[in-house]
């Protein structure tokens, strides 16, 4: 049976790259405007007219600072507009009786993110308002019998704007198109659950250097000093499920 899929949150970094990859076919991508996650209504006549059998769920309200800021609009976007595509996917799937999974890119946030290697079934503790969110929206997924859920995190090599990084500051985080790629192999497995998706721990330094040669090194305090919300300092994950999954004998 072939896959008819719907990208929710297109215009995004990640949703960007999804489209550009061609790997997906048989893919819709509305814009806001056109389809928006606020309106359960729009949603619903969206999947039933064209018969979709799998959402890839990027929308969200992700920058940490405006999150901070602006918490009911990241409430909303990230917490209600997940609860309206999963009521969405459990009433389309009976109308129509047909099978629909959501795949949804959650965060590494969701973990404390002190001590890294966190597992899939390691304490969540979110250290700032994106990241419990985002929590709030897993739980709202794992109701649903058919689920993906990514903890992950990423960037665009072409958009390292910085001039310096830390030496000292450690995740898991991937260049967006490799990350494109492990979604595309994860929804082939027809994998169910959470998945932690990431690369080997690895600094910020070490990590955006790869892309952009005159990049500074510079100590964690220096960044602390220049930001007033919270961030990560170990965030890398443990990907051993992930590795088996994929059968990855050493990845990236």
């Amino acid at each position: 049976m072939k896959n008819n899929i719907l990208l929710l949150g297109g215009s995004g970094t990640l949703g960007k790259a999804i489209i550009s990859s061609k790997l997906f076919k048989n893919l819709k991508y509305p814009n806001s405007h056109e389809l928006n996650i606020l309106s359960k209504i729009k949603l619903e006549t969206f999947i039933i007219k064209y018969k979709i059998n799998l959402i890839l769920h990027c929308a969200a309200y992700a920058r940490v600072n405006k999150c901070e800021r602006y918490k009911k609009k990241a409430y909303n976007t990230n917490v209600i507009g997940t609860k309206n595509i999963t009521d969405a996917i459990i009433k389309c799937s009976r109308k129509i009786n047909q099978k629909i999974k959501l795949v949804y890119i959650s965060t590494d946030g969701v973990y404390p993110s002190k001590n890294g290697n966190y597992r899939e079934n390691s304490k969540l503790k979110p250290y700032n308002y994106y990241g419990f969110t985002k929590l709030e929206a897993e739980k709202i997924v794992q109701k649903l019998r058919d689920y993906v859920i990514i903890r992950t995190r990423f960037f665009n090599k072409k958009k390292i704007k910085f001039k310096y990084s830390a030496l000292n500051i450690y995740n898991s985080g991937l260049e967006v198109n490799i990350l494109v790629k492990y979604i595309y192999k994860i929804i082939k497995k027809n994998f169910r659950g959470i998945l932690n998706v990431g690369q080997p721990k690895i600094s910020d330094y070490q990590n955006f250097k790869k892309y952009k040669k005159n990049l500074l090194p510079c100590d964690k305090s220096k960044i602390f000093k220049e930001i007033n919300f919270r961030i990560a300092t170990d965030a890398s994950l443990n990907l051993t499920k992930m590795n088996k999954l994929l059968k990855i004998k050493r990845n990236i």
